[in-house]
């Protein structure tokens, strides 16, 4: 069975920025897996005239129970506030958890972390740099976990 993966990023906003998710996409089909992108998968709703807002954030809390792992764009100076909240509710439903951030401004309190501390309680305390990914190569690198995530 296919693995599931949500996308969790704040490129969907902009036609420019909506081209970059098609590198991510490509990686993570030729490794197999199902992408939910959450943008793609609620152009149906999005459409609506009353209520859309609130299906909207229940189809992606949904999309996010059905997966298996986030995959999280967290670039920004603070990264996006809906990809923030999506990775604190995949934190709690304890999904996997993967960053990508090759934006290098550092957004933290700590010299030691490059985010929010509150984000490193989903990683595992010691090589949480394995679950984190600074460019499109880092995600297919064998010293990552997520090309073993992937085949496991």
């Amino acid at each position: 069975m296919k693995k599931k993966l949500y996308l969790a990023n704040p490129y969907g906003f902009s036609k420019q920025t909506k081209t970059l998710l098609n590198e991510f996409i490509k990686i993570f089909n030729d490794l197999n897996i199902e992408v939910y992108e959450p943008f793609e998968r609620a152009k149906h709703i999005i459409q609506k005239e009353s209520e859309w807002a609130y299906d909207l954030a229940r189809s992606n809390f949904h999309d996010l129970k059905k997966c298996d792992c986030i995959f999280a764009i967290v670039n920004g100076n603070p990264p996006d506030e809906g990809v923030m909240i999506e990775l604190g509710i995949a934190i709690a439903l304890k999904k996997e958890i993967f960053l990508f951030r090759d934006d290098f401004r550092n957004c933290s309190d700590s010299n030691q972390y490059p985010l929010n501390l509150m984000l490193f309680l989903g990683l595992p305390k010691d090589n949480w740099e394995k679950y984190y990914f600074e460019s499109l190569q880092d995600i297919k690198s064998n010293k990552k976990r997520f090309v073993e995530w992937a085949k496991n």
